[in-house]
């Protein structure tokens, strides 16, 4: 197999910003055209998309989005390249406002960046004290603080059992209304404060981790703006165009396993009237591709990263003219 590698420029580049994730195993992943058309639904630091832009001709194309308006500081003067500040949730009607119908390859890299999580005043870390924000477009009117403060205990349960999966969801959720009782919990050091007495003992960072993704995810409403992005991909891509996406908690990545397996949330694939499955995707890839040892020693936060990548498959293969 062919490893491609990342030019010097483009490593400090992207470097500065955020360590690109599975770099070559998403260039692989997305058998570039030359001339093609492709997206990336999250830019970021846009390591991604510089490593896209280099394998591609003057006529290749390349949308990138991102609802961070950090994230736009980093585009790059590229005639082949326009960035568009919105939620990967609208694709389809941000692509077809610049006129495109049909694109051969999406990536996504989804959860936070390196800079988001490094900037104390966005409160995305349990590392340092900042504001409870968490908003990844602060266009957006929900903070953190809104759902720490507002929401009843047992919806703080809800959100905290469904997106964090924490074992102790309830104590935690009680904590947090008891604790606000008192004031307003306005950051992030007084939010792992109310929790304290239930972080198990050598465990407190995972918890916490856990605490800050479900309520990331709640503000953000991340599962279903990637499931909307999953649906439209369907619309999106043309045959034989591939979709990569990396995934960092179980939550995310079974959704895109199902997705890419059966073409719905479930995982249930159907079958037509002679029995064979529809589904408007095969899978590239058996297993789930994870970070080599290289990667993980180089970029600890790559720990978690699962990539899975489908390629987009005709009526024939697809089995139903309706969903294909």
């Amino acid at each position: 197999m062919h490893v491609w590698a990342m030019e010097p420029w483009l490593k400090h580049m992207t470097e500065i910003y955020h360590k690109p994730v599975l770099l070559t195993e998403c260039i692989e992943g997305l058998n570039i055209k030359p001339d093609g058309v492709y997206v990336d639904a999250t830019y970021g630091g846009g390591g991604h998309s510089r490593a896209i832009v280099q394998h591609l001709s003057e006529a290749g194309r390349l949308f990138a989005f991102d609802q961070d308006a950090d994230a736009l500081n980093n585009a790059p003067e590229d005639a082949r390249v326009k960035v568009i500040h919105g939620n990967f949730s609208h694709i389809k009607a941000y692509l077809r406002l610049e006129g495109v119908r049909e694109v051969d390859g999406i990536l996504a890299d989804l959860g936070i960046s390196s800079h988001q999580i490094d900037a104390p005043w966005r409160g995305f870390s349990t590392r340092s004290d900042g504001q409870l924000d968490m908003r990844m477009d602060v266009r957006q009117e929900t903070t953190a603080a809104d759902v720490v403060n507002t929401y009843d205990e047992e919806d703080l349960h809800r959100v905290l059992k469904l997106y964090g999966e924490l074992p102790n969801a309830r104590q935690m959720a009680h904590e947090i209304v008891e604790a606000r009782k008192g004031g307003e919990i306005k950051t992030t050091g007084e939010l792992c404060e109310a929790v304290r007495r239930h972080l198990p003992k050598g465990y407190e960072n995972k918890y916490l981790a856990m605490l800050f993704q479900a309520i990331r995810i709640e503000v953000n409403g991340e599962l279903e703006a990637l499931k909307a992005l999953l649906s439209q991909s369907v619309e999106l891509l043309k045959e034989g165009g591939r979709l990569a996406v990396i995934s960092y908690h179980s939550l995310e990545d079974r959704l895109v396993k199902n997705f890419i397996k059966s073409g719905n949330f479930e995982g249930e694939v159907k079958k037509d009237f002679y029995g064979n499955p529809i589904t408007p995707f095969k899978a590239v890839n058996r297993k789930v591709i994870t970070p080599s040892e290289t990667e993980l020693q180089d970029n600890n936060r790559s720990r978690s990263a699962k990539l899975r990548v489908g390629e987009r498959v005709g009526m024939r293969e697809c089995g139903n003219a309706l969903m294909c």
